[in-house]
Parts: C-alpha cells; structure tokens; sequence
C-alpha cells in the first residue's frame, strides 16, 4: 500500500469564508499516484473546517446565514471563551461544520457526487492556518 501527505496552507483576509479545494485536492491524487484508495482531508484549527457541499453561492450564504443565528460572532461578551481572544463562535461552527471529509477514490479520481465539492471553510481568519491530505491506496 503507498501513502502520500501534504500539508495545504490557507491565509484568508476576512474572518470567514468557503473556499473550494476540490481542485487542488484532485491534483493531490494525481501526485499521489494512487489509483484505488482513501483521501482524509481535515483542518488543522480548531476554528476551520472541511466539509462537502454543492458549490452555490446561495447556499453558501445560507450556511452563513444560519451558523451566525446558531453562534453568533457579537456580542463577544455572550462567550465565556472570550476572554483573551473573540472567537468562541468560531469553535461553535466548526463543530455544526466539521473537521474533515474521506472521499474514496476510483480509478485515479476522487469518487464524488454529481454535485459535491469539497471546501475550506473557516470562521476565524487572518493568519494562516493548515489542512492535512493523507492518501492512502494502490
């Protein structure tokens, strides 16, 4: 069995966002070489997620919509978290979103659904943070 790990970086310049990384995580499975295996891809911070969606620009403002009425960013006081820092929320939704995807993959490809993509999602941005690929196959 090969395995292959990459570390990807993302630096967002607003506090959150959905960041499509289908592309980047294909071209991980063309490195790998793989051809029948698992691909694991999960956030690194406890504050970003990875998750699997379709990529509408509605439906993205929707999760927005309704993680902010779940967690609210303000007021911070409302966190008992948010004592040196403002982003309780941020752990919230990364909870609601989750920490990472394993998609199979099939004959070189990522064996996904007609409409499913994989983001980056992150609630707490501003500095650079790390999400993990590991690869594991034949």
């Amino acid at each position: 069995m090969k395995s292959y790990r990459k570390e990807l970086w993302f630096e967002v310049n607003k506090r959150r966002d959905f960041i499509n990384i289908t592309p980047i995580l294909e071209e991980c499975v063309r490195e790998s070489g793989i051809k029948e295996g698992l691909l694991l891809c999960n956030a690194m911070h406890i504050t970003a997620s990875v998750f699997i969606n379709d990529d509408e620009p509605g439906l993205h403002q929707d999760f927005e919509e309704w993680l902010e009425k779940l967690a609210p960013e303000k007021p911070y006081s409302q966190y008992r978290h948010n004592v040196f820092e403002d982003n309780a929320d941020a752990h919230l939704k990364r909870t609601i979103m989750g920490r990472e995807v394993v998609v199979a993959i099939t004959d070189g490809k990522l064996d996904l659904g007609p409409w499913e993509q994989i983001f980056y999602g992150e609630f707490d941005g501003k500095r650079r943070k790390r999400v993990l690929v590991k690869i594991i196959g034949e």
